[in-house]
């Protein structure tokens, strides 16, 4: 067995030691999440004023392993954070590393953040908006399976999306994208957020424009970030070469 052969199988040994790493991470958070579902549904039930229904026992559960996993999501992510990095650290400068490092809190507070911006802000607005509709003609109940499935599709994708404008950052710090290619591919881009913003919200103008600006608006702050991140390392190797 030739050199290169002993590395790559070296490499997806390491590759492998770290997503299982991983996963154990994720199952403990989703543990720790079905311990305290009680506790985080009722969280969640916010200012409802009534308690939800459900239409058979399998249902509890459900709902519990889906809050569970909102959980498990975000306190993995900080872990498989770590374990890239250590996997990416023997081929990263000196710089590179500490910047690399950096980014892993900031992609925990940044999922938080966008949680906290789909559930504080998205999701009260759209879900009064489409209350409002019925108000006076139908009679407002909630099954708990509908509730929280509405609830996670308005506040996970923005907990994904706001870890964009660092993952953005990071690939055009290692040289792995550029953002001004990612720039002339908006209109397609847009696309795809609106189609997105689309399955994720219900199915009227109104709910679809509240996710779908948002994204849009992150996409592009992802963009001048990252553009600024660009112009900074090719006037840092400028300097270097002069």
């Amino acid at each position: 067995m030739g050199d290169k052969e002993i590395n790559l199988v070296e490499h997806l040994d390491e590759l492998r030691k770290r997503l299982i790493i991983t996963v154990v991470a994720f199952l403990i958070f989703l543990v720790i999440g079905l311990v305290y579902s009680k506790e985080i549904y009722v969280f969640f039930m916010g200012n409802l004023g009534y308690k939800l229904m459900v239409l058979g026992p399998s249902d509890i559960i459900m709902i519990y392993f889906h809050l569970a996993s909102v959980v498990a999501i975000a306190g993995s992510i900080p872990v498989a954070a770590w374990q890239i990095w250590i996997f990416v650290i023997p081929a990263l400068k000196p710089l590179e590393r500490k910047v690399a490092l950096a980014y892993i809190p900031s992609l925990f507070l940044l999922f938080i953040g966008g949680l906290a911006f789909g559930y504080f802000f998205i999701f009260p607005n759209v879900m009064r908006f489409l209350i409002g509709l019925g108000n006076g003609l139908m009679t407002t109940s909630f099954t708990a399976e509908k509730y929280f499935s509405f609830l996670i599709n308005m506040t996970l994708p923005f907990g994904v999306a706001f870890e964009l404008p660092l993952v953005l950052m990071f690939l055009t710090t290692m040289g792995i994208v550029n953002p001004f290619r990612i720039a002339k591919m908006r209109k397609y881009a847009y696309l795809i957020l609106v189609i997105i913003a689309s399955m994720i919200s219900p199915p009227e103008l109104i709910s679809h424009l509240s996710v779908a600006i948002p994204l849009i608006i992150i996409y592009e702050v992802s963009i001048m970030l990252s553009i600024m991140v660009y112009k900074r390392k090719q006037k840092s190797y400028s300097g270097i070469h002069f």
